[in-house]
Order: structure tokens, then C-alpha cells, then sequence
């Protein structure tokens, strides 16, 4: 999707806590949109290094045209967490080392916004999916997973056991650590990390990844994004079991739980350079090709 005839009227700035070496590049992204005319709105962080008026995450997401997000991956996944379902695209500006998401580096963020005032970023639509926690037949938890939404036992917890269907019908139950239930864009987080495969971020995916299977040939899996799937915690063994969505929102899980998950009809919008492929940032990002 190109941004032609996009104006963004009003800008917001969320940065990555306790990074005070960019409160410097933050009082020049404020000056740069303000002599075009637009809106600034900064965060908690972001506005006590300028002396300014601070709104929440939740109220930036609200009231502004384009959010810009300084930090990493984890701070634009924040961002796309406070969004929801607005249809507000986000700026991932990089500060980390790899950053699959936030792709644009420091040096190269006002080369990018005069191409995103201009008409010549491109607004690449990520697929995300909504996950919903059922308890005793009573939805108890709902958000939004942008990479990943995780079911993962303590540290000194046993195996647990993961009952797991797609559109009603039975895959398998997982004897397992856990299951990663990741989006293309999440397959090169922690799936990728747990043996799951590496998919383009603009295809229309759900990957299963069990997490240290007790059976070896429970490999993950790829399935369409239109299935519907439905992971039964079967037998906890005893232990703590959580469900973490994209690192950040955690919930304990108990035996007999439910967790339903299906592509959102709200998918994340993020800006891209039209010109770097896809491949690029992978060689680039997992340095393919290095010795």
C-alpha cells in the first residue's frame, strides 16, 4: 500500500526507557516535524527530556496520524499493542542490533520521513492474530499478537501437555515445553529460535512450533492463515504454565483452559522503504553470507 496523499497532521514519539544518548536525536525529530507544521505529541519519556507535555502510549495511539517508534522490536510491538485496531501506521526506528521490525536505523530516520511526507514510503500490512483465553466457557483474556503468542511452563516446571486442533480437527497433542503459535512476521522471533522455519512477513501463515517436544518428530507446522485454532492445556504436571502474547502480556493458564486463536480482521501497518527487499534485510539482520 503506498502512502500517496497521506498528510500526517499530527506526529507522535515513543522511545525506549532509559536510553537518555537519544534524548539529543528525539529534540531534533520535534523540531524537524514542528517546521512542517505538525502536531508533535511525545510520551512520558520523550517529553521529560524536551520539558514538555507527556500522554500515555494509549493516548498517543488515539490521536495521532503516524506514531514513530525509538528503540527496537520491543518498542514497536508495545506501539502495536496500544494501537489495537486503529489503523495508525507506526515508524520503527532502530536503536538494538537486529530489529526485524524497527528496520530503519538512527542515521537513516530523516531520510525516511521525507519520503514518508512525501508520498514514497510504502505502508506494508502485517498479519496479526487474536487470541482469546476461555476459561469454564467465559472469555477471560483478549489481545491482539503481532509475532507470537507463546504457552511456556516455568523454569522447574515438567512437561506440559497441549491438546491442539485446527478448524475442529485434531493435529496432535504436544508433550511438550510449550507452543509457539507465530504470525510470518513472529516466525523470525522465538519460533525461529525453537527450530520453526523463516517466512516473508507479507505471507499468510500460522506456524505451530512445539518447544522442546518430547517426540522429535513433532515438528513444526505451517498451516493456512484461515484456520481457526483451539489449544486445550490438557495436564499442567503441576506447574505454572503461562500465555505470553508477543513478550509482553502474560497470563497464568490453568488446567482445562482454552486457547483460541485466529487471524484479526486488523492487521499492524508498518512503513517500509519500497526499495529494500525483503531478502536484503534477512541477509542483513542474520548475517547471511558472513564467515
Amino acid at each position: 500500500m503506498i502512502l500517496s496523499g497521506v498528510q500526517f497532521h499530527s506526529v507522535g514519539i515513543c522511545v525506549k526507557p532509559d536510553q537518555p544518548q537519544v534524548a539529543e536525536r528525539v529534540a531534533e525529530l520535534e523540531e524537524w516535524l514542528r517546521k512542517r507544521g505538525v502536531e508533535v505529541l511525545l510520551d512520558p519519556q520523550a517529553a521529560s527530556w524536551l520539558g514538555q507535555p507527556a500522554l500515555s502510549l494509549d493516548e498517543l495511539a488515539g490521536r495521532v496520524d503516524l506514531l514513530i517508534c525509538l528503540g527496537g522490536d520491543g518498542t514497536l510491538l508495545s506501539a502495536a499493542r496500544a494501537v489495537g485496531e486503529r489503523p495508525v501506521p507506526l515508524l520503527g526506528v532502530n536503536l538494538g542490533t537486529l530489529g526485524f521490525l524497527a528496520e530503519t536505523s538512527s542515521d537513516q530516520l530523516f531520510d525516511a520521513l521525507e519520503q514518508a511526507f512525501s508520498g514514497r514510503l510504502v505502508v506494508a500490512l502485517r498479519m496479526r492474530l487474536d487470541v482469546v483465553v476461555v476459561r469454564g466457557g467465559r472469555e477471560i483474556e483478549r489481545c491482539l499478537a503481532l509475532n507470537d503468542a507463546v504457552i511456556g511452563k516455568s523454569t522447574l516446571s515438567r512437561m506440559i501437555d497441549l491438546e491442539t486442533r485446527a478448524d475442529g480437527a485434531f493435529v496432535t497433542t504436544y508433550h511438550s515445553d510449550g507452543l509457539i503459535v507465530a504470525t510470518p512476521t513472529g516466525s523470525s522471533a522465538y519460533s525461529l529460535s525453537a527450530g520453526g522455519p523463516l517466512l516473508l512477513p507479507e505471507g499468510e501463515s500460522i506456524v505451530l512450533t512445539p518447544i522442546c517436544p518430547h517426540t522429535l518428530t513433532q515438528r513444526p507446522l505451517v498451516l493456512p492463515d484461515r484456520c481457526r485454532i483451539e489449544i486445550l492445556v490438557l495436564d499442567t504436571r503441576g506447574g505454572d504454565v503461562h500465555l505470553t502474547v508477543d513478550g509482553q502480556v502474560g497470563v497464568r493458564l490453568e488446567q482445562g483452559d482454552r486457547v483460541r486463536v485466529a487471524r484479526s480482521d486488523h492487521p499492524a501497518r508498518l512503513l517500509v522503504s519500497p526499495g529494500r527487499s525483503r531478502f536484503a534485510v534477512m541477509r542483513e539482520k542474520l548475517r547471511w553470507g558472513e564467515r
